[in-house]
């Protein structure tokens, strides 16, 4: 049951796609994956996790493999992608569940977790921002963005195109470690946004990111309040969201378990195999 099955399931009238393996009697690990991916980017943490844990790992709309209606069709917002989220865990029966948070996953998952904290029995974050010290100066142009749409479109549109999403993968990663980043990442990733009406569902998505901000205070609250055992897996060269944005749980988490490592924004490419070992050990440890 370790070998990941490729699901669909109809949601709000959408399709969406989702990973799972391992054995549905074992605790839930619940994988919500960042810009520019999709579930693809846990295509090996997968199997890795499921010979102890039910893991499941959705596309969200208008990424990977999952639905992409034009944004006349849905309401690209991330409470609505909370929402779908929420039902594909209902529709599923999952009561409880550990998350793992990248990048968008943040947000989504930390609304979860926020407005429903029986639910979750621990936080995997990994490049997943909670605190305004975790933003770097490459956000500028997207707050200017949702300030004024018009005028900064089109630099926006320069992040979707192929360089930028290379760039992702690439920047803040050591020379010596450079060669383990499959271009294949970066290649899908770009297939996905060039898809007719996707980039702009994501710009929808860019000028809607500024709201999540709106929910930093509730999640900081979440977290002061209940304690749910933490472990923080960051890239300490990461440009998008810097490593400040990871000490900065330390605050209202002060027994997280902070984990800088040598690696940019996707670290799961350059170093799955200690993330699984700290993952491993932490989950074994918190979920009893």
């Amino acid at each position: 049951m370790n070998q990941a099955r490729h699901n669909n399931i109809q949601i709000q009238g959408q399709n969406i796609f989702y990973r799972e393996a391992g054995d549905p009697n074992k605790p839930t690990v619940l994988l919500l994956h960042g810009f520019p991916s999709s579930s693809a980017m846990f295509r090996n943490l997968i199997p890795a996790l499921a010979e102890d844990y039910h893991v499941i790992a959705p596309d969200h709309l208008g990424f990977g493999q999952s639905a992409a209606p034009s944004v006349d069709e849905f309401d690209y917002t991330f409470d609505a992608l909370t929402a779908l989220t929420l039902e594909l865990l209902d529709i599923l029966g999952i009561e409880r569940f550990a998350i793992y948070i990248q990048d968008y996953g943040a947000p989504i998952g930390l609304r979860i977790a926020s407005r429903n904290p029986e639910r979750v029995s621990a936080i995997i974050t990994q490049s997943g921002n909670a605190y305004m010290e975790g933003f770097t100066p490459f956000w500028e142009v997207l707050f200017a963005h949702a300030g004024d749409r018009v005028t900064h479109e089109p630099e926006v549109r320069k992040l979707l195109e192929l360089d930028a999403t290379k760039w992702q993968y690439t920047h803040g990663v050591p020379a010596d470690r450079l060669a383990l980043v499959s271009p294949d990442t970066w290649m899908l990733d770009q297939a996905y946004l060039d898809r007719p009406g996707n980039k702009e569902i994501q710009l929808q998505l860019f000028f809607d990111y500024k709201n999540n901000l709106d929910g930093y205070p509730d999640f900081q609250k979440y977290f002061a309040e209940h304690r749910p055992p933490t472990l923080i897996t960051w890239g300490e060269h990461d440009e998008i969201f810097g490593a400040d944005g990871a000490r900065a749980y330390l605050r209202d988490l002060p027994d997280a378990e902070l984990h800088l490592l040598d690696a940019g924004h996707f670290a799961l490419e350059t170093h799955g195999p200690e993330i699984v070992a700290l993952i491993r050990d932490f989950l074994g440890r918190v979920l009893v």
